[in-house]
């Protein structure tokens, strides 16, 4: 079904009442059995709206990573100061910039990650319509290399691509902080390939991402780890200022070489960071929109928790303890606490040590579990925002305490890509 994000709620919304919140989602779900995600349709809208007011007027490129819906993005896209979508495969490229009946093609998706899938750079390369829509994402000459040799150059389409910019940083040791991504750091990294993809026939550089994963991806305000805390504003802080000087020193060097459409940078946690660069034309963000979490360890907002899934409790070993079916929904990256989901109505639940979230079974104890029977339900909030699209077929969509509607994850659809 169409979602319709279009109405800014007001606030404070009902999520700031967890007592009011979770049971609204168990009594507009009452008829639906448990495993089961929910997307709160308010929550949601309130999420998409608070990014835009983050980002300044820079327009917003959805990181469909973060969402895996295709009803979601659809809605997403249709507000106004959001543009685009950065794709995590070429084959999910490919089906959102072909679209369907039910979803229109999706004109300009960006690749956030070099591709060496053969059948779809095939199938890019020798279809006008979607090397128009797509762009794929590059930090070397072999990745060209593996174009060409899918497609030879002169008897294909022009094949768009972005250069991939490292936008970590060395600290005063030379230390690497942030995400292993691209090879390329330096001004004159960046210009030596920049002037070679330009040279080589049946390419065009249109772009450059530069993502700042150790400003956007990570949380400044880690609750009990002050010291920790610190570390993180202080690398932080020397980031954003080397980062603020080196990416525009990059952009206009590359702008040199080739006519840029866009410098895109920037994640949920930096939108106001990286709107502050004037060198950056657009942001990219997803997670946010769900509001994992994730981002209950930022300052500078606080998405609400539009997205969350209820498990069924199927056994009860012990009076203070519960036994819950499935669970093991895992966020990626560093394993931690942080990347478990977190069980939060009813309160007073805790995930058991031994066993965390397993992945057909999820204990939890506390006193929230003396008053649960087998049949009830668990609602649990996750750890950042895609995990959750790869369990479910559909989520439940949730608005003033009705249900309201379906809309089919990738997955529904019958789409794994990763």
């Amino acid at each position: 079904m169409a979602v319709d994000l279009s109405h800014k709620p007001e606030t404070p919304g009902a999520w700031e009442s967890p007592e009011r919140y979770w049971p609204s989602l168990t009594a507009a779900t009452r008829e639906l059995d448990p495993p089961l995600g929910v997307l709160e349709l308010d929550a949601l809208a309130h999420n998409a709206h608070d990014m835009l007011r983050r980002a300044g007027g820079k327009p917003i490129r959805v990181a469909s990573k973060s969402v895996r819906s295709r009803a979601v993005l659809d809605a997403v896209l249709a507000l106004p100061g959001y543009a685009g979508v950065l794709a995590y495969t070429l084959p999910e490229a490919l089906w959102l910039a072909q679209g369907d009946a039910e979803h229109p093609p999706i004109g300009d998706v960006v690749v956030g990650y070099p591709s060496t899938d053969r059948a779809a750079l095939g199938r890019l390369a020798g279809s006008a319509e979607l090397a128009a829509r797509v762009t794929l994402m590059v930090d070397s000459v072999d990745q060209l290399d593996a174009v060409d040799q899918v497609a030879a150059p002169r008897g294909r389409e022009v094949v768009r691509v972005c250069l991939d910019v490292d936008a970590s940083w060395r600290s005063p040791r030379r230390k690497h902080v942030g995400v292993l991504r691209s090879p390329v750091h330096t001004l004159d990294e960046a210009r030596e390939l920049a002037a070679k993809i330009v040279a080589r026939p049946g390419f065009a550089l249109v772009g450059i991402m530069a993502y700042e994963a150790q400003i956007a991806g990570q949380g400044d305000d880690l609750h009990g780890r002050a010291a920790r805390t610190a570390v993180i504003r202080w690398v932080q802080r020397r980031s954003k200022a080397e980062l603020l000087e080196r990416r525009a020193r990059v952009v206009a060097a590359v702008r040199a070489e080739a006519d840029l459409a866009f410098v895109n940078g920037g994640g949920t946690g930096s939108l106001e960071y990286t709107s502050s660069d004037p060198s950056v034309t657009e942001l990219a963000a997803g997670s946010g929109l769900f509001g994992g979490l994730l981002f209950d360890s930022y300052r500078a907002f606080r998405p609400a928790p539009a997205a969350a899934f209820a498990l069924p409790v199927v056994r009860k070993p012990a009076p203070r303890a519960a036994t819950l079916l499935g669970g093991g929904w895992i966020a990626s990256g560093p394993p931690g606490a942080d990347r478990v989901p977190l069980p939060v109505w009813p309160s007073g639940l805790r995930l058991v040590p031994g066993e965390m979230a397993g992945e057909v079974q999820t204990p939890v104890a506390g006193d929230g579990a003396e008053g649960l029977a087998v049949g009830d339900r668990v609602w649990l909030r996750h750890g950042k925002s895609g995990e959750i699209s790869e369990h479910v077929d559909t989520f439940a969509l949730v608005r003033g305490g009705a249900l309201a509607g379906r809309a089919p994850t990738y997955r529904g659809e019958g789409k794994v890509f990763l």
